[in-house]
């Protein structure tokens, strides 16, 4: 089983490089609006916050996959120079369908040098 890494808030964090090495790689999740039982929902995913992440040949993030719980619902990938061999975000939103009264998402963001990347779990309640 591969090692996951989870974020951890930078804010207490002491090393500024550390700091980056964790924002840069963690997935965040945003889910604007409301969710509702049986409609189209937006979940973006962006990695990192404050720190880009290189898109190297060698070093770059693969993919991006979003999970509710255990259950896989999509992912994302990459190659090299889709982010214009600039540092930049990998972002991606994915829309989802939810049948279910609440959503625990969780993403993970693969890179090809650092590894799985884990984000905080977002919980989102689901309306009839």
């Amino acid at each position: 089983m591969p090692k996951i890494n989870k974020y951890v808030d930078i804010d207490t964090v002491e090393r500024e490089a550390k700091k980056d090495l964790i924002d840069r790689h963690s997935p965040f999740i945003t889910v604007p609006g409301v969710a509702k039982k049986g409609e189209m929902l937006a979940v973006n995913v962006k990695m990192g916050q404050e720190y880009t992440h290189p898109d190297d040949f060698d070093h770059y993030i693969e993919s991006i996959t979003l999970y509710d719980g255990d259950t896989k619902l999509a992912t994302a990938t990459f190659v090299p120079g889709t982010l214009g061999n600039e540092k930049s975000h990998a972002e991606v939103t994915f829309n989802i369908r939810p049948m279910k009264k609440k959503l625990n998402l969780v993403a993970h963001g693969y890179c090809t040098k650092h590894g799985i990347w884990e984000s905080t779990p977002e919980i989102v309640e689901v309306t009839e």
